[in-house]
């Protein structure tokens, strides 16, 4: 089983040329009820933030009700509900389902916008997004899944910490929503008792906003018509005055740049590498007596991110990533390895109806949220039956995608460390079910992806924690189903992402929130 072959499919070639054209951003904003907080959390302020535990920030002192200005404040909201047209009551509707969950599926948008990966140049080589120039063909960035789960991962821990800081000046200030502060303002959204001073929406909307200059620059524009809309909904619906926004937007504003600093020294702008690191996988793999990967894309495609194992963790202590490695995958001609190949080519001869549902449920391929972003849409419908807060919101999201990113980087370590050939570079014929990815084999990123994110559900939701190990599970399999992994890519993946999300609860056990 030692041929190698190059295997190019016309369905892989169509995907590479709708990847060469530019994509606008597909809204699939589903309707959610209005968030109801079934406890607001005050206590919030006593939580561990992620980044901002030892940092000072300032928040202006209120005025009090009884100034001009908040009057104006209170009659600015009056004028507005006393001519509501139809899309305004929209948009109410919209963000009154939630900041964190609005937010987290924009983001989601974005990266589907962005996951394409760019057509090969005349010559044969390949160009690569620039975050200098955002807006160039090929538009920056590439979110491809490793991206993509640092992308999440930075936006949760930068809205969860932001919360908790605003919780502080909430109950410091304790200035009432306008809605109790005047019987004239209507609460067009559910009634709280949480102060409204510094705004939370406010607050995640500015955060959110400035973690995007460093992750989609070429998006500023709609992100800031999205900042706007929120803080239109929050005035209309008689939440916020214009003071509480504009104190939670600065508030949010100062929480990025904590963060922004960490990311711009975290090395992702080198996870890229260039040729000789890729020649150098190449030659430590065939020294080892082993058959290494080769891209099955003509002209062939630079690997993906194979420096991105040298990325700095958000969640693993220094050293863990090392450590969590998993043992060397079954060597070819042992017993081991041919009956994991001898499977795959039974499934290649007969997929079953079953298979193909799952391979396409779990595909998550070019032009989607990424595997990461799947998991990400699972645990939003899953929270929104609990009537989380907003606080309880980001921080829940937060732990699941420190989690993915981290398993990003560990599975990343594994695959260019073994540097191991798909079982569609070793014989040829295999009929696969999806697009077959453009990095080494070992292991499997779904089921590494998939692993961590069940174990982190599972913590939040301990009711359904045998069910999301299921899927998880599933989502592996899918890979095997479609042809594009061992068995052994998938169940080593699974365990080791497991392994990575145990990290991921532990440190939610320890925030104080429970």
């Amino acid at each position: 089983m030692k041929t190698r072959i190059l295997y190019i499919s016309a369905l892989l070639s169509a995907a590479l040329f709708v990847a060469s054209c530019k994509k606008d951003i597909t809204e699939r904003n589903q309707e959610f009820p209005a968030l109801a907080p079934a406890n607001i959390d005050l206590n919030a302020d006593t939580w561990v933030p992620i980044l901002t535990g030892a940092s000072t920030f300032t928040v202006a002192t209120p005025e009090a009700i009884t100034t001009p200005n908040y009057l104006a404040d209170l009659n600015e909201i009056k004028s507005y509900q006393k001519n509501l047209n139809s899309e305004q009551k929209d948009i109410i509707k919209y963000w009154s389902a939630g900041s964190v969950l609005r937010w987290n599926e924009i983001l989601r948008e974005l990266v589907a916008k962005h996951n394409l990966p760019p057509y090969q140049n005349d010559n044969g080589t390949y160009p690569f997004p620039s975050a200098t120039n955002p807006l160039a063909y090929p538009l920056f960035p590439f979110s491809n899944p490793p991206y993509a789960a640092r992308a999440y991962a930075y936006v949760s821990a930068a809205q969860y910490d932001a919360l908790v800081q605003a919780w502080k000046f909430k109950k410091s200030f304790n200035r009432a929503a306008p809605y109790k502060n005047d019987v004239n303002v209507q609460a067009l959204v559910p009634k709280s008792d949480l102060p409204a001073y510094p705004s939370e929406d406010a607050v995640v909307a500015g955060v959110t906003a400035q973690m995007m200059v460093l992750l989609f620059p070429g998006d500023l524009d709609y992100i800031q018509k999205k900042v706007a809309e929120e803080k239109l909904y929050r005035l209309m619906a008689g939440a916020n005055t214009r003071s509480d926004w504009d104190a939670g937007e600065n508030l949010g504003k100062q929480v990025a740049a904590v963060f922004l600093a960490r990311a711009r020294g975290d090395k992702a702008n080198l996870a890229a590498g260039v040729k000789d690191d890729w020649t150098k996988f190449e030659t430590v793999a065939t020294a080892a007596g082993n058959t290494p990967w080769i891209s099955l894309e003509l002209p062939h495609r630079p690997p993906m991110l194979p420096l991105f194992p040298n990325v700095t963790p958000i969640l693993l202590p220094a050293g863990t990533v090392a450590a969590i490695r998993p043992a060397a995958p079954f060597k070819e001609g042992t017993a081991e390895y041919e009956k994991d190949m001898q499977e795959v080519m039974a499934m290649s001869n007969d997929h079953s109806r079953e298979h193909e549902r799952i391979v396409a449920f779990w595909a998550d391929g070019v032009g989607t949220t990424t595997p990461p972003g799947h998991w990400n849409a699972i645990a939003a419908e899953e929270f929104v039956k609990h009537n989380y807060s907003e606080v309880r919101w980001a921080r829940n999201l937060a732990l699941l995608n420190m989690a993915e990113m981290d398993a990003a980087i560990v599975c990343w370590d594994t695959k260019y460390f073994y540097f191991n050939p798909r079982p569609t570079q070793m014989v040829a014929g295999i009929k696969t079910l999806t697009g077959i990815p453009n990095f080494p084999s070992y292991i499997s990123g779904h089921a590494t992806f998939s692993g961590a994110a069940a174990t982190v559900l599972g913590y939040l939701v301990p009711e359904r924690a045998t069910e999301f190990i299921a899927m998880a599970n599933e989502a592996g399999m899918s890979r095997l189903y479609g042809g594009i992994h061992y068995r052994n890519d998938c169940t080593v993946g699974l365990t080791t992402g497991v392994k990575v999300g145990e990290f991921a609860v532990n440190k939610g056990k320890a925030d104080g929130s429970n």
